[in-house]
């Protein structure tokens, strides 16, 4: 049921909730696609603690290039809770039709589509932010994404950034074209291209842009506690807001934004017993996804992130990328968050047990 069929009804909506299409969604705060960290087993978690939409790593619209490994598991959403968004690259308006409409056979139920990748290979392939230079082409790909798959029931979400370089900032205008191609909502990044993500996010520009459309509206950039993403969404008048870099290493900071978001009380902090299960569950979910080989490689860069938990981070961060084997790894992994779990639950007179070498 839509927010407009509920209201027909006479029933309210739920306080936080927004539309995407026909999907309802259940959280002012989403995860960011974010290219070598959002995959299936990031995702999960992250919609396990309060996020209320995860999309997929980027993915291209050539086909040609999808036989890989990497791109068949960037396209694996098995077990993930709906709605499952994907998102997509591209410069060619039929090419991103065509392999929009592919995705949503394979399980997509919102296909998003990414304007705002500042990375050089991408933008060098006239794609991600740089097509916020061609605004005749932007309008042609959305056009031609929304008429593929949102007969079959699928809308079409768009990200991108306030514009070029700070000289050439169009997103108001790039706002106004996707709601006249049937975007369905804008997510958008309070920096330039130029910008990467240096300085500080222009939350003035997405307010500005907030009075351009009536479209949901996603605001991204420099939010990474409750009260930022409370003050952002006050000052952007955003229907949600959106974590990228915050949530590496913190997944559950959804709970607290989630809470804090809806007028809720903060939740109690988790105990570290807690903290250390989630992150050996998602250790071992990554090494089931990806193998040996490349589980233990991936598993380094969220290790990396989880270590700042630790009294001795550096020493952790250092034992777990020596680490030869997942098995190795994981055991490492336990012995370190075990020994700082115990030291929570262990009387204030106690001292802190000692580290242990992994290896």
């Amino acid at each position: 049921m839509s927010a407009v069929e509920v209201s027909q009804a006479g029933l309210a909506p739920k306080p936080g909730t927004w539309q995407i299409g026909r999907w309802t969604i259940a959280a002012p705060v989403v995860l960011a696609p974010m290219a070598g960290v959002t995959d299936r087993p990031f995702r999960m978690l992250a919609r396990e603690w309060g996020a209320g939409l995860a999309a997929s790593e980027m993915i291209t619209s050539d086909e040609r290039l999808w036989h890989s490994r990497k791109s068949r598991l960037r396209r694996d959403h098995a077990g993930e809770a709906e709605p499952r968004v994907v998102q997509l690259a591209g410069a060619e308006p039929a090419v991103m039709a065509q392999a929009a409409r592919r995705n949503v056979d394979l399980g997509a139920q919102i296909i998003d589509i990414n304007m705002g990748c500042p990375a050089k290979k991408v933008c060098n392939r006239l794609c991600g932010s740089a097509l916020l230079q061609d605004e005749d082409l932007v309008a042609r790909i959305l056009e031609a994404v929304v008429e593929a798959v949102t007969p079959l029931g699928v809308p079409v979400t768009l990200k991108t950034r306030t514009g070029w370089d700070r000289e050439h900032r169009n997103a108001a205008s790039i706002a106004r074209i996707a709601e006249q191609a049937g975007i369905a909502a804008l997510a958008l990044h309070g920096r330039t291209r130029a910008d990467f993500y240096q300085g500080e996010a222009e939350h003035e520009t997405l307010a500005a842009i907030r009075d351009a459309v009536s479209i949901p509206l996603i605001a991204n950039g420099d939010i990474r506690s409750a009260e930022q993403a409370r003050a952002v969404q006050q000052q952007t008048r955003s229907n949600a807001v959106m974590l990228g870099r915050a949530a590496q290493g913190t997944p559950w900071i959804f709970r607290d934004i989630r809470a804090h978001l809806l007028g809720e009380a903060r939740p109690e902090p988790l105990a570290r017993a807690t903290l250390r299960a989630i992150v050996l569950r998602h250790l071992q979910a990554i090494y089931a996804f990806y193998g040996e080989e490349s589980g233990l490689r991936i598993a380094r860069k969220h290790l990396a992130w989880y270590s700042a938990l630790l009294q001795d981070a550096a020493s952790a961060r250092t034992a777990f990328m020596a680490s030869a084997s997942t098995a190795e790894q994981f055991a490492c992994a336990a012995q370190r968050f075990d020994e700082w779990a115990q030291a929570e639950s262990d009387s204030w007179q106690h001292p802190i047990p000692s580290l242990t070498p992994c290896r």
